[in-house]
């Protein structure tokens, strides 16, 4: 048996695994611009990180009055964002090395995201995660996104591991909130440095306030030892 006994580790993908947030950004600059919304900035993308493509899309249609139908509008922007992501997305060097840490020690993982499954399929072989992270979850094949804990509980059955020994690492204080609702640990790592004193984030077991720049693997994964002989 892992050191880690039967804790499972579950990643959020989009700022968490990989940096692909200026890929989403991109491609919903795109489409807006594509319906007549050409002022859309990154600060205005910001308060979409951590939730689905179609709840963003929702907030689009009302808030820009947009006439086209919400799967119009999806299809559009997965297509601009898969074409990026296949071809410039990056993994965050420190991540790649944790779950390389997590997959020798035979830990089992899974990835629960917002993207659709062609998106998290997408980057993840682009990267070459996918050959650690084999399962996957979207936002798509539940009944909620997050902040609502849907995701989170769907991987844990297809892990067939109990909630509460599993482990989520999240960038986004909608995750950090789905985490805590799906009754599992939290390892925090805010997209967003500004937004890591968000009271979502109140709840994680650790939190890296200073984001990527303050995450290392072995760190994580000393946490984890640490989380699992106390347990």
């Amino acid at each position: 048996m892992s050191i880690l006994g039967d804790i499972s580790v579950i990643f959020d993908l989009d700022g968490t695994l990989v940096d692909s947030e200026p890929n989403y950004y991109e491609a919903g600059r795109q489409v807006l611009a594509a319906h007549g919304v050409t002022d859309y900035t990154w600060s205005d993308h910001e308060r979409f990180v951590g939730i689905s493509t179609l709840e963003t899309i929702a907030v689009w249609k009302d808030q820009y009055r947009l006439r086209a139908s919400t799967d119009e509008l999806f299809a559009a922007k997965n297509r601009l964002y898969l074409e990026l992501a296949r071809t410039s997305t990056r993994a965050y060097p420190e991540m790649a090395k944790f779950v390389e840490l997590l997959a020798t020690d035979g830990v089992p993982m899974a990835v629960a995201s917002g993207s659709s499954p062609e998106a998290i399929e997408a980057v993840l072989a682009g990267t070459g995660l996918d050959a650690h992270l084999r399962t996957t979850v979207s936002a798509d094949e539940v009944a909620r996104g997050k902040p609502a804990p849907d995701v989170f509980l769907e991987a844990a059955r297809r892990l067939d591991a109990a909630p509460a020994r599993c482990v989520v690492v999240e960038d986004a204080a909608p995750g950090a909130a789905a985490a805590h609702a799906a009754g599992m640990r939290c390892v925090a790592v805010p997209y967003i440095a500004a937004q890591a004193d968000a009271p979502e984030f109140d709840t994680a077991d650790l939190l890296l306030p200073g984001g990527q720049a303050e995450f290392t693997a072995r760190t994580a994964y000393d946490w984890l030892v640490r989380t699992a002989q106390a347990a």
